[in-house]
């Protein structure tokens, strides 16, 4: 008989006992040290962590679909609103073998800077990240082998989506509660790093290092809304709010919009909230009482999710449930060793909808893979679940710029678990007007000022 040293109850007993002390990423050995030798996680972890077969003893798998028939099994794994998703609503999700490669979990040109700069950063008095002789960040996340709630958010903040320039295309579906579509809109979304640049000159700053990122949104279709575009200035400091313009066909000019708007529906019919976007959609400053409320494994979409194996022109997913068959996207989760499930409020927004967010991050990476929010009475509201990928399968390689294939998110759900509405958000090659690419250098002028947006309006 071959007895675990390492079983399912060893491994509560560790992240129960290591709450108290933090963040402190791995199990067996300290996560980060052993990414930096390996490239790999295998031994940070016990094989019950790395096996839902094992955490589960047999009762789920990877291979298998989970449904309202097994999910119970592994409700201690999934947010709220994923449970009730595929419990009472029809959603399945396939279950794959958990990634143990560091580098098909985030970019590997982004993982190689985070190593490099690795002990580089810390807090000013105001709370920004910087270098260790005060000036702005130089890339990658600051705090890899984080060991608090603010060093958690600071990292992912700076850089969303890991990349010095991204352009992605985007189909949206806003649905009814049985998932009848009421809305069906195209976009595509160009955010750019102005600081903490790792390929495109000029790096690592961007103009004098100022601007954390710029950000800008164009609606492609329907032809009423055609031309409708926002842009986002944010400045280094995140203490300070974002320059958040639009631009209104209707108007033909581009105005000001003020900063409660990041707590309204994006475009008519969408659940989208600014706020939302990358689950931390704001200035980190302008939020406050981080806190770490809890820390294990958890059943996330961090792989497998992309669909240009079985689409290669189009990378459209498959939709199931809800009463109409197609209210949400077939999604694959696999066992995450460990995450961290993170909290924090609202402070500088007195007026904001919500009260709280609550984020899983995956420790390996600290990439944020689902996200509740909670309105001012407490209630959890809504659910934004992020799909990603390694856009690499055996008969179809998405590189774009890059020297790697890109690594990215695959799709978004955001349901309003209160109304039961849901916009739902698919990454597609292209849209009316672009398409997908990534570390342009042309994108500032392009994509990334007033002017710019104007011109995309007309």
């Amino acid at each position: 008989m071959h007895i675990k040293k390492y079983d399912r109850d060893y491994s509560r007993r560790h992240f129960l006992k290591t709450m108290g002390a933090g963040f402190s990423a791995g199990v067996l050995a300290p996560l980060w040290d052993v990414i930096a030798a390996e490239g790999d996680v295998t031994k940070a972890y016990p094989e019950e962590l790395l096996s839902l077969d094992l955490y589960t003893k047999g009762k789920v798998k990877a291979g298998q679909t989970l449904d309202a028939s097994n999910v119970d099994y592994v409700k201690d794994l999934l947010d709220e609103i994923s449970y009730v998703q595929i419990k009472q609503q029809g959603r399945k999700v396939d279950i794959t073998e958990t990634v143990t490669d560091i580098y098909k979990l985030n970019p590997p040109t982004y993982l190689d800077v985070t190593m490099k700069n690795k002990g580089q950063a810390k807090f000013d008095d105001k709370g920004n990240v910087t270098t260790l002789d005060g000036k702005p960040w130089i890339g990658g996340n600051p705090f890899p082998a984080a060991s608090t709630a603010a060093e958690i958010l600071a990292g992912h903040n700076l850089s969303w989506g890991r990349y010095d320039v991204a352009q992605y295309c985007v189909d949206e579906w806003d649905m009814d509660g049985d998932g009848n579509e009421q809305y069906h809109y195209n976009f595509w979304w160009c955010e750019m790093a102005g600081t903490g640049r790792i390929m495109l000159d000029p790096k690592p700053y961007f103009k004098d290092g100022n601007i954390l990122r710029y950000q800008s949104a164009v609606w492609t279709a329907p032809n009423d809304v055609k031309g409708t575009s926002i842009l986002n200035i944010w400045p280094y400091d995140q203490t300070q709010y974002p320059d958040f313009f639009g631009y209104l066909p209707a108007f033909k000019r581009v105005r000001r919009f003020p900063t409660n708007q990041r707590f309204e529906p994006v475009i008519a019919g969408s659940t989208f909230f600014l706020t939302d976007a990358w689950m931390t959609g704001d200035p980190t400053l302008t939020w406050g009482n981080f806190k770490l409320i809890g820390k294990g494994p958890a059943l996330c979409c961090v792989h497998g999710n992309w669909q240009g194996g079985r689409d290669p022109e189009n990378w459209k997913h498959i939709r199931e449930g809800g009463k109409s068959g197609k209210k949400f996207f077939r999604t694959t989760m696999q066992l995450v060793p460990e995450v961290f499930v993170v909290e924090l409020e609202p402070t500088g927004y007195p007026r904001a909808p919500y009260s709280k967010k609550r984020i899983w991050f995956d420790a390996r990476t600290v990439t944020p893979m689902v996200m509740n929010s909670f309105d001012r009475r407490g209630q959890v509201w809504k659910q934004w679940e992020g799909g990603f990928d390694f856009y690499e399968k055996p008969n179809n390689v998405f590189k774009s710029r890059m020297p790697h294939p890109i690594w990215s998110w695959t799709h978004v759900h955001s349901h309003d678990i209160q109304s039961d509405r849901i916009t739902s958000f698919e990454h597609v090659p292209r849209v009316a007007g672009a398409q997908d690419g990534y570390n342009d250098p042309d994108a500032y002028e392009n994509y990334l000022t007033e002017s710019a947006i104007r011109r995309l309006g007309t």
